[in-house]
């Protein structure tokens, strides 16, 4: 196993092989619903059944914390605690990679006073490392929840982290150009609103555009793999067509990095005014948008039906996971939460061959089990019920 400060190599495997990433253990302190949870799972794919509320969508959230970014919901660290707990919280795993097993810790430590601002911590085989970010060398995740339903349909900011969420399968130092970017950009905002030292400004406006150009290059090469995909795909999932619109992403059509980067720094300098009266900065890849198209009904994705678009989103998700397993040989951890409650009865069994083929580690919730029937005797069935898990019969007929 390598060392806890060293990124997961790519496999040394033969063509086609791939390495599933997998949690083989995981365990839960305060965290939402669960107060305490020690679970030890296999290679198969789960399927956690349960009513609404009993904590199926919470594990996969304390699951989707293995990856960079803030999970699933999105959600402020506080919020994740349990509400009778300490005000801390923490998520522990064993994970299977290419490199080994490793151990991942992650966290808050019990809040101190009303307001005070909590950090996650991170630590891998026992060692602190830098932020969230630096778990995309260990883990890539895929996840579906219900909240992405109306993806297509609402602002382009959730747009925006699911394409990030994309590109982090094929460029892991993704997440910390992103972090840069952003914690530059509030810099800046700080500085200008204070009336602060005009070079340690321009200092930070090269920051943000070397960052920048780094974050819209690899959306532009992410969207340009999963194209080919998508519009080859068969099945009884849509043609998606994807397309990155931005400012910076449409610059590198035609210019070089280097002359992209010169001038989003022009930009910046030129927006100072606007920027401050504002209190946010008016342009960069913080405001692109992905864009994804019906390409049978020539459409795009926003005007069509609620079930077109969750089919659309489905197809993204499966050549994603399909692309990332052959091109890094890294097979991702797939959460899907309720992700076959709408689904007709061929797409559902479409999208169950899909995961198997992939021989990925999915975690798939549902309140009724028997819509993933044709898994059993091939998935681990687990129930769940007032944040207890307990093993289910795969016998469902």
């Amino acid at each position: 196993m390598q060392p806890a400060t060293q990124p997961a190599a790519t496999p040394a495997a033969g063509p086609g092989a791939s390495v599933a990433i997998r949690v083989q253990r995981l365990r839960l302190r305060d965290f939402r619903n669960y107060r305490r949870l020690d679970l030890t799972v296999d290679a198969r794919i789960v399927v956690l059944a349960g009513a609404n509320g009993a904590g199926k969508t919470n594990l996969l959230e304390a699951l989707s914390f293995l990856a960079p970014g803030r999970g699933l919901r999105q959600a402020r660290l506080g919020d994740v605690a349990r509400i009778d707990g300490s005000g801390g919280w923490s998520v522990q795993a064993q994970v299977v990679t290419n490199a080994g097993t490793v151990e991942i810790a992650t966290g808050i430590d019990p809040l101190g006073q009303p307001g005070e601002a909590t950090r996650r911590s991170v630590h891998i085989d026992g060692r602190a490392v830098a932020g969230p970010a630096a778990l995309g060398d260990w883990v890539r995740a895929i996840w579906l929840s219900p909240r992405m339903d109306r993806l297509f349909a609402d602002g382009a900011a959730a747009r925006r982290r699911f394409l990030d969420r994309l590109v982090l399968g094929f460029e892991p130092g993704h997440a910390r150009h992103l972090a840069a970017y952003e914690r530059a950009m509030r810099q800046r905002l700080a500085l200008l609103r204070d009336g602060g030292d005009a070079a340690w400004i321009g200092a930070l406006e090269e920051t943000m555009a070397e960052h920048a150009v780094a974050i819209a290059a690899a959306r532009r090469d992410t969207v340009a793999r999963l194209r080919g995909a998508l519009s080859c795909a068969t099945g009884p999932f849509p043609r998606a067509g994807i397309a990155v619109a931005g400012t910076l992403e449409e610059a590198l059509e035609h210019d070089a990095a280097v002359d992209v980067e010169a001038a989003f720094v022009r930009a910046l300098h030129a927006g100072r005014s606007h920027d401050r009266e504002a209190g946010r900065t008016g342009t960069g890849p913080h405001r692109s948008d992905l864009e994804v198209r019906h390409l049978d009904k020539g459409v795009a994705a926003r005007a069509c039906s609620t079930g077109e678009q969750k089919a659309l989103l489905i197809a993204v998700v499966l050549a994603d996971a399909r692309l990332q397993t052959a091109q890094t040989g890294w097979a991702p951890l797939l959460l899907l939460d309720e992700v076959a409650a709408h689904l007709d009865a061929v797409r559902r069994r479409a999208l169950l061959e899909d995961i198997e083929a992939l021989g990925a580690q999915c975690w798939l919730t549902g309140t009724d089990a028997a819509l993933f029937g044709d898994l059993r005797g091939r998935a681990r069935f687990l129930a769940v019920a007032d944040a207890a898990i307990i093993d289910m019969d795969t016998d469902l007929s």
